[in-house]
């Protein structure tokens, strides 16, 4: 049985990364949605997708107004939610998943563009997360989320309550891009040129910690992604979910 993945993308540089060939080593066929031009059989698609990945981007969930496609997206994860389908948010794509569960979204005190650890909460040492004790992982975002009690946050940053969380096996919310692949990152240099400048954020600095922390980063996030991956209630393994 084919399994489908289909991944939400804002930016063309902010794509699926290390996610790509694990995806395809469990068994999935994968396709993107270009979320600002997607159309509504695009959007059908997604719906009925194994796996959903939503993709993080400069843009924040409370920007509904000017960009609506955003209604649509907190829509589907919404519908996906319910159904409990596997579905992986990761920073914007988060932020989507915790206000489509009932939490919030609210600007920072300041951005976190940078590579740093994540401290794991009891719940998060003995989740899917435990791999990325002391690992520094990439964060680039300055909103930061709340969720339901039922929904714990699995890690945190001293600028972030809430690093990720996860409802069941099937739903997984990532603040931090753990997708990301160090030799991609010059993309994103050049793609967010302008909000480092203005936020005085270090290029060189990013670059260099990119491929200071590029070996080990990737083996824990792959360890990351594989276990995840690996214990989804997919509809051929378990019992109907829909």
């Amino acid at each position: 049985m084919t399994r489908t993945a289909v991944a939400v993308r804002h930016v063309e540089f902010e794509d699926l990364g290390l996610l790509a060939p694990l995806l395809a080593q469990h068994g999935f066929v994968t396709s993107y949605i270009e979320a600002p031009a997607a159309e509504d059989c695009a959007w059908r698609s997604a719906r009925d997708a194994d796996l959903l990945v939503v993709l993080g981007g400069p843009i924040g969930v409370a920007d509904t107004d000017a960009y609506p496609f955003l209604h649509t997206e907190l829509e589907l994860v919404g519908e996906r939610l319910a159904l409990g389908r596997p579905t992986l948010g990761i920073c914007l794509g988060a932020q989507l998943l915790a206000v489509a569960a009932g939490g919030s979204v609210r600007p920072g005190t300041e951005a976190e563009i940078c590579f740093q650890p994540v401290t794991l909460t009891d719940a998060g040492g003995g989740s899917v997360l435990e791999p990325l004790r002391d690992v520094p992982v990439l964060h680039w975002h300055r909103d930061v989320i709340s969720t339901p009690a039922e929904l714990p946050p699995l890690a945190f940053t001293a600028l972030c309550a809430n690093q990720a969380f996860a409802r069941g096996p099937n739903v997984l919310a990532l603040q931090f891009h753990l997708e990301a692949e160090s030799a991609s990152l010059e993309r994103w240099l050049v793609g967010h040129s302008y909000e480092l400048g203005a936020r005085g954020v270090s290029v060189a600095g990013l670059r260099e910690d990119a491929y200071a922390y590029a070996v080990q980063l990737a083996s824990r996030a792959q360890q990351v992604f594989d276990t995840w991956l690996s214990g989804l209630m997919l509809p051929d393994t378990t019992s109907q979910l829909d």
